[in-house]
């Protein structure tokens, strides 16, 4: 990942990759991806709570950051698996740490606080993704690259068939989200439809 003007070259041959959060998507998805990843190191973990962001960095065989700014200091990318509310206040603060973003979606739950996002990515001179499964997934990946060839689009539509939680007395860390409960499906699957659009 090569650094813009303001953003920070990484420190040795492979950017370094600390993680914030302990989650279900922390522990299945992201960490994981992280160690497995030979493009980059995977530098540490922080989390809302210690112990579990303990037990998630001996896992993996990497530190665990008390603090996320000591996180920022020494990491190139700061990878996010946080409830939006908690990701847009601390994205801001890594990119102003100079480290690029890898994001969950979605960004924010309001305007502002995506905005806040997007001004210090650009503020600041780093790189930002987010990801979305459908995105960068093949065969939607190939779908989206071949779409994007043609002329003429006026519309577009998207249909998302599946329940955004599950029936009564099936357990689901994912669904058992706060925020996903408070927000509602469309917060959760629109944006994977909107990535695609």
């Amino acid at each position: 990942m090569a650094a813009t003007a303001a953003g920070r070259a990484p420190a040795g041959p492979r950017p370094r990759v600390g993680l914030l959060g302990t989650g279900p998507w922390a522990h299945r998805t992201h960490a994981p991806a992280l160690a497995a990843h030979a493009g980059s190191e995977f530098a540490g973990v922080w989390g809302r709570r210690p112990e579990a962001a303990a037990e998630l960095a001996n896992e993996h065989g990497v530190k665990v950051y008390e603090d996320p700014d000591a996180l920022f200091a020494d990491c190139d990318v700061a990878a996010f698996a946080l409830p939006p509310d908690i990701q847009a206040p601390l994205a801001v603060r890594a990119a102003a740490a100079g480290c690029h973003l890898l994001l969950d979606k979605p960004v924010a739950t309001t305007p502002q606080d995506a905005r806040a996002v997007a001004d210090a990515v650009a503020r600041h001179g780093v790189a930002s993704v987010v990801f979305l499964t459908l995105r960068f997934a093949e065969p939607t990946a190939g779908w989206v690259a071949e779409q994007a060839g043609r002329t003429g689009w006026f519309t577009a539509a998207a249909h998302w068939l599946g329940a955004v939680f599950p029936p009564d007395g099936t357990p689901s860390a994912y669904a058992d989200s706060p925020w996903r409960k408070a927000k509602g499906g469309l917060w959760d699957v629109g944006p994977h439809a909107l990535s695609v659009l």
